[in-house]
């Protein structure tokens, strides 16, 4: 049995409702523990499209409340899909779902996920980019899709990991962890710059 140590000492406080970051930063193999932050998401007047992502990330980080211990670090993050310079967000209700999959269908759209990583002493974020090319995309399945899935929880009305993911995405430029919700090479390099935890 192997004796060696995970390169990273932290322990994760992960602020998000999502399974799908869960998922992924339980494949880091450190210890994950999950809380809840809520905050009004709607971006300030003016702000560039693909600023909103990281703003918000760092806006859930700043608000949360709890207590961290030394060797602990909370992660925040937000996934938004932008089509030009149109912002998808979550879908209200299906029928916005199937509109916003009828605006990506057939088109290139960037996903940015924006992450912001904050211990007792220190606060930091990033975002990080990809581009998503879907196929043309059939009423009917768009329909089935948005039926089966009920992808209101998640922005641009899908997700990546699924059904839609399969079937309908031709290429992506970058990252799959990014369009999923949490790029994890940028997540590990920014964990690896903390450096070891401070001694308790």
């Amino acid at each position: 049995m192997s004796t060696m140590a995970n390169p990273l000492h932290w322990r994760v406080v992960l602020a998000s409702a999502s399974p799908r970051r869960r998922h992924l930063l339980h494949g880091l193999d450190l210890p994950v523990e999950i809380t809840r932050v809520d905050v009004d998401e709607t971006p300030p007047e003016r702000m560039p499209v693909a600023h909103v992502a990281e703003h918000l990330a760092r806006k859930k980080a700043e608000a949360w409340t709890g207590n961290l211990a030394n060797d602990q670090v909370l992660i925040t993050a937000d996934t938004t899909v932008l089509l030009g310079n149109l912002l998808l967000n979550k879908p209200v209700d299906e029928a916005d779902a199937r509109r916003m999959l009828s605006l990506l269908s057939g088109q290139d759209h960037v996903v940015v996920t924006g992450v912001c990583l904050r211990t007792s002493g220190t606060i930091l974020s990033f975002s990080d980019t990809a581009v998503v090319r879907f196929r043309q995309l059939s009423a009917e399945e768009i329909a089935y899709y948005v039926e089966k899935h009920a992808p209101l929880d998640k922005a641009g009305a899908y997700g990546v990991q699924d059904w839609i993911g399969y079937t309908g995405v031709e290429r992506i430029e970058g990252s799959f962890y990014t369009v999923m919700g949490l790029p994890m090479h940028r997540v590990y390099a920014a964990l690896k710059a903390l450096g070891s935890p401070p001694a308790p």
